[in-house]
């Protein structure tokens, strides 16, 4: 089985796949334009944030599964590859104590205005008065948008620091949220009213595109933080600008909209840097996320290799369209289960998922199959000719 890393990872992550004993193509400076040409013949690739398009899908003739080697796969075309029949699986989790690190740090910095009171010293300027001014985040109340494994971390870090912690997810209710220990919030605008600082860990998706926006950040105290380090799209960049411009907004980015394909190159949005508090991507950049992320990846190959089946696939349809299930128990045998599938054939039935189960000292096995509409009665009167058949049908879930 050969596999393509398409992006830079850690050479733990090469000497395990290595280990496991597939074919191993490294082409860490494939950009999205030359993937689709770099792709050949690999069964696994495995990407990181290099794009994944329709084209590269279409062009992996052999192309069996895609890891995204962290936690969000919004730059994988998940719709073309769930056509294609191929998996797409991701690392959740892998990177949150890397990400969770820096959020707190940039929350930090904005609090005690760090990046700039550091850039006046490299310039000769002592301004003990100006940035002795801060607000202190002891006893101060923390909302964050978003509770996955990210957000709840942050929490967990931010409670260290003496902070309240506030949340709203689509997913959060308050039964949830009480467990979690969260102060609960219905709505995004009610989160951002009660907030000293707002952090941000929510996956990108049309749902949460510009959810950070001027009616937000209006809700938001004069003088409060933002933090994002999950996706530039979930803010809407001219109204942070205004913010910051018109009621002394305290921002730190780790994200932004337009980012640099490559790892090293200009950035244009001088206007948006000079005034807030940035890091350039960096925040599952550590080596503790790094050797996770491996260890991650290569579970998930050496899954696919022995069963099929890869772990944490998110692509999978998540309610079967299978209306019957009909069981047959049979004699482990060559072509029992071809008969089976060729009456199911004959009257237009199709067979959405199926499991056989071999019992003990391989005799006998069961199999299950999930239907789209029941077997006719003298579909049923065939199959139970057959001694082996010892169950028939019943209504799926």
């Amino acid at each position: 089985m050969q596999v393509l890393i398409a992006d830079k990872l850690s050479e733990q992550t090469e000497h395990a796949l290595r280990e496991l004993g597939v074919e191993l193509k490294v082409q860490p400076d494939l950009t999205a334009d030359q993937l689709p040409a770099a792709v050949g013949e690999a069964h696994v690739l495995v990407v990181r944030s290099t794009k994944v398009s329709a084209e590269t899908i279409d062009a992996g003739s052999k192309l069996s599964l895609i890891i995204r080697a962290g936690a969000g796969v919004n730059t994988i075309d998940v719709t073309t590859a769930s056509d294609r029949g191929i998996y797409v699986t991701n690392c959740p989790g892998k990177n949150s104590a890397a990400v969770a690190e820096l959020a707190i740090g940039l929350l930090v910095a904005c609090d005690r205005q760090i990046v700039n009171a550091c850039a006046d010293l490299r310039n000769g300027q002592w301004k003990k008065k100006e940035y002795g001014k801060a607000h202190g985040l002891r006893g101060r109340t923390l909302g964050i948008l978003g509770t996955g494994t990210i957000g709840c971390a942050v929490a967990d870090r931010a409670r260290s620091l003496g902070m309240n912690i506030a949340a709203w997810s689509r997913s959060l209710d308050a039964n949830r949220a009480e467990e979690l220990n969260l102060t609960y919030c219905e709505t995004p605008l009610e989160l951002a009213r009660i907030s000293d600082a707002v952090s941000i860990h929510l996956a990108a998706a049309p749902e949460t595109t510009g959810l950070v926006n001027a009616e937000f950040l209006s809700e938001m105290r004069d003088g409060a933080i933002l933090i994002n380090t999950a996706r530039g799209e979930v803010v809407d960049r001219d109204a942070i600008l205004a913010a910051i411009r018109d009621r002394g907004l305290r921002v730190g980015l780790d994200v932004f909209a337009d980012e640099p394909k490559q790892s090293e190159a200009a950035f244009a949005d001088s206007e948006l840097a000079a005034c807030v508090t940035a890091t350039p991507h960096i925040g599952a950049s550590t080596d503790e996320a790094a050797e996770a992320i491996a260890e991650e990846v290569m579970r998930i190959v050496r899954g696919f290799l022995e069963t099929g089946k890869p772990p944490n696939t998110v692509n999978m349809c998540a309610r079967s369209p299978a209306t019957h299930v009909l069981v047959v128990r049979h004699q482990n045998k060559v072509g029992v289960l071809a008969g089976v599938l060729d009456l199911l054939r004959q009257e237009g039935i199709n067979v959405e998922e199926m499991e056989n189960t071999i019992f003990d000292g391989a005799q006998a096995a069961c199999c299950t199959l999930q239907l789209d509409e029941a077997p006719s009665a003298e579909t049923l009167a065939k199959l139970e000719e057959h001694e082996f058949i010892l169950q028939t049908t019943s209504e799926s879930r």
